[in-house]
């Protein structure tokens, strides 16, 4: 498993999103710091808190010049639906492959879901912050004061 640290660079990436278009790393470097979230499965009750919270401060998070990313191992198709209910302004990625969840090292016990992890990726691609441990309630206010930080 890979162990990633603040410094590395982050992995690159190509994935669909909830709107069946490819998002990689590569879009957003040089133009916005990236909160890259890792979660486990969609329409969960841990997962959905996360998603909306990170909707609900989404505002905050474009006035400090970041996007949100979310990740997990679910189909386009029900990534599409999940953001539809929830109505999530920012793109969530299909890792069907489970590549990428191996490259950044969260892919969990048994390879059926990706741990909840989140990275914050600076705008030269190197990781700045990895919150290892989230509580669902807190973490969008946590990734809130680590970016004002970068």
């Amino acid at each position: 498993m890979v162990e990633l640290k603040v410094g590395d660079n982050a992995p690159e990436f190509t994935l669909f999103d909830d709107k069946g278009l490819p998002k990689s790393l590569k879009d957003f470097l040089g133009k916005k710091n990236i909160v890259l979230y890792f979660y486990p499965k969609d329409f969960t009750s841990g997962c959905t808190t996360e998603a909306c919270k990170f909707r609900d401060d989404y505002k905050l998070y474009e006035e400090k010049g970041a996007i949100v990313i979310g990740v997990s191992l679910d189909t386009v198709e029900l990534h599409k639906k999940f953001a539809q209910k929830y109505t999530l302004p920012f793109p969530i990625l299909s890792d069907n492959s489970k590549e990428v969840a191996k490259a950044y090292g969260v892919l969990g016990v048994g390879s059926l879901a990706a741990k909840r992890v989140t990275f914050i990726i600076n705008k030269q691609g190197k990781i700045a912050y990895i919150f290892p441990k989230v509580d669902v309630k807190q973490h969008s206010e946590e990734v809130l004061k680590a970016l004002d930080n970068l």
